[in-house]
């Protein structure tokens, strides 16, 4: 798999960095590459929260830094890391530097598949 494979729109179910392992948001995940080659990432969560990320792929992971905007409007960074099973399918955990220390985020992830079709 090459990085190229990842590009594209993912639908995400995640867990917060709390002790319930319950999914707690759904969204978007959209990859692209940046003029270095490297990943670009933006999400959308619960169809209200944006973030955006840059990363690297290397041995099928997939790292990514966050940022985000807060509703106290302060920024919160974290770190998205994501076993890349298929080039459709991804595994991933995350932690937010403010988040609880003793809990991990989890997403998954699976390609959007366009139902448009090619003329």
């Amino acid at each position: 798999m090459t990085i190229k494979d990842l590009v594209g729109n993912y639908a995400i179910s995640g867990s917060n960095q709390d002790e319930n392992p319950e999914v707690s948001y759904k969204g978007v995940l959209s990859l692209t590459l940046d003029k270095n080659n490297r990943i670009a990432a933006n999400w959308l969560i619960n169809n209200a929260q944006e973030q955006k990320g840059n990363g690297f792929f290397k041995d099928n992971i997939l790292v990514i830094n966050f940022r985000y905007k807060g509703e106290d409007h302060k920024t919160y960074k974290g770190v998205a890391v994501y076993r890349c099973l298929t080039k459709d399918v991804l595994e991933g955990f995350w932690s937010e530097k403010h988040g609880n220390p003793l809990y991990l985020g989890t997403e998954h992830c699976l390609r959007i598949k366009s139902s448009e079709p090619l003329n």
